[in-house]
């Protein structure tokens, strides 16, 4: 059974993914005209905009569960991978790939806010690639194809969040404490099984409160740490970048001929990492209680800079300056050691790079921090995970009319995350990391192509929010006049607020939006497929 993941592994990820990936990100950045760079200020504002509701939660807390989704093992793991594997100038193209995904984060995430729905268990939105394939050419002949491409996604998206991915993490979590502090695999598993499943049952508040809590002040205490490394390897900011630049592009005797593994690595543990793309931001994305789906889309849009050139570049600048890597030949540990850095013999490739990297700060602390670092982080990455499962088995309520059917589904998927966390735990790390790629590879495929041909309604949004933003406006969403089809959620919350005579739903907050959305949830579900 290895052997036949390792094969799938390879055949999604094969270079036409990569050039995928990095084709849609150039051409986003284009149509869009370099909003991630132009549109940072927006980006900045909004990160306090959207009030929480009874339905919906902040665009803060959206931006919590979506950074506890991307900020994992892949920043500090992923990072010793990709330099282990591809050298250090698979950095630069982490890099690239961050900067060309946050415009594609923004048009994905902008289509889930825009085709959002509101469950009709809990009232809580809803939304994400499931929802928009299916509904954005819902009114054409094609309808069928886009709810059988929909329903797909919703698919693999619940087996890659609940199965595959989970391994990754609850694997580096249980290796790193075992690095630490010589605590048993089989017992760092039970104990994240144990705590997991006591925030799942709680539902997307809990989860989300949890990660305003725990994520940002890891992510702070993290490059905090980072920046002391920098500091004291001041004299060698400039080698460390000079050696990431010229690695990747075959400038560097050292690491010459090793331009492509580089990209495949960096673009590889870049999506990983940052998830742009994937399909698995839009899900948070749509949770939040906005005026306006672009405003979702600039917060999301960020998340891709916190998480890579952020945290990945702290991880990289602590590895890179201390000299505490090995870099092999073959993509394998099996391979030749094309460099041998500064490590000590018998350190995997891994946390123990930078575990190693901070013991030469302070020898002895390096450890314990990096397991609490990537107990943490891996921990709310299987939460936000968790979530991105539920909302892809929620997308099937509207065929299975038993409430009690649903509910049994539900705790199946529990049930199986909780399994996949204990099991990862006691795996092999090469395993975790063959069936986390899987997950990742086949998601990104789906989604990319999705969002390459839905793209013109995110367009829309985006060119509309300009428009008000130059009138001075605060932006509120009528999908109607942007000619968007099939905006339910959009549409109905506007007629109710007409039908009232208040403002546009769009402006409403808290828990007026919510209620606004809450009374017409019903006429919403009567559009449905299915229903």
């Amino acid at each position: 059974m290895s052997a036949f993941f390792e094969t799938l592994n390879g055949l999604i990820w094969s270079p036409a993914l990569v050039f995928l990936c990095l084709g849609a990100g150039i051409y986003f950045t284009i149509v869009t005209k370099f909003l991630q760079i132009r549109c940072i200020p927006d980006m900045l504002s909004q990160l306090k905009g959207g009030d929480k509701s009874e339905n919906g939660i902040s665009s803060f807390q959206s931006l919590m569960i979506s950074l506890a989704g991307r900020v994992g093992v892949g920043n500090i793991a992923g990072v010793a991978t990709a330099i282990a594997f591809g050298g250090p100038g698979a950095v630069f193209w982490m890099w690239a790939v961050a900067l060309l995904g946050s415009a594609t984060s923004f048009i994905e995430c902008t289509l889930a806010q825009i085709y959002k729905e509101q469950d009709k268990d809990s009232g809580e939105y809803r939304g994400g690639p499931a929802y928009y394939i299916e509904k954005a050419y819902r009114h054409t002949k094609a309808a069928p194809l886009w709810l059988i491409y929909g329903i797909v996604f919703a698919v693999s998206m619940v087996l890659a969040m609940s199965y595959f991915m989970p391994a990754i993490q609850s694997n580096s979590v249980a290796a790193a404490i075992d690095q630490a502090w010589g605590f048993d695999v089989v017992w760092s598993g039970v104990f994240m099984t144990v705590i997991l499943a006591i925030i799942v049952i709680g539902g997307v508040k809990r989860i989300a409160n949890f990660a305003s809590l725990v994520v940002p002040l890891m992510a702070v205490l993290y490059i905090a740490f980072a920046v002391v490394i920098m500091v004291v390897n001041f004299s060698q900011i400039p080698e460390v970048f000079g050696l990431i630049f010229s690695s990747a592009f075959n400038m560097n005797a050292g690491f010459g001929g090793m331009m492509g593994v580089a990209i495949m690595w960096g673009v590889k543990r870049g999506i990983y990492s940052n998830e742009a793309g994937q399909g698995t931001g839009p899900q948070s994305a749509a949770a939040a209680e906005v005026s306006h789906p672009a405003k979702q889309g600039f917060v999301q849009a960020f998340a891709v800079y916190v998480d890579t050139l952020f945290i990945c570049s702290a991880t990289a600048f602590m590895i890179i300056s201390t000299d505490m890597y090995k870099v092999f030949e073959g993509e394998s540990e099996e391979g030749v050691v094309r460099y041998a850095g500064s490590i000590a013999d018998g350190i995997a490739v891994g946390p123990g790079y930078t575990q190693e990297a901070l013991n030469t700060l302070l020898p002895g602390f390096g450890p314990s921090f990096i397991a609490f670092a990537i107990m943490f982080f891996g921990f709310t990455t299987v939460l936000a995970y968790y979530y991105m499962a539920e909302v892809n088995l929620y997308y099937f309520n509207r065929w299975i009319k038993s409430r009690v059917a649903r509910r049994a589904l539900i705790w199946i998927m529990r049930v199986l995350i909780l399994w996949a966390t204990f099991n990862g735990a006691i795996s092999t790390s090469t395993d975790s990391w063959i069936f986390g790629d899987i997950g990742v590879g086949i998601t990104a495929w789906l989604n990319v192509i999705a969002i390459l041909i839905l793209q013109v309604p995110a367009l829309k949004a985006l060119k509309d929010y300009t428009r008000q933003k130059k009138a001075g406006l605060d932006p509120v969403f009528d999908p109607e006049a942007l000619g968007i089809r099939n905006a339910d959620f959009w549409t109905a919350r506007n007629a109710a607020s007409s039908r009232a005579g208040s403002a546009p739903a769009g402006v409403a907050s808290g828990s007026a939006a919510g209620s606004a959305a809450g009374s017409v949830a019903g006429s919403q579900r009567g559009d449905r497929p299915g229903e």
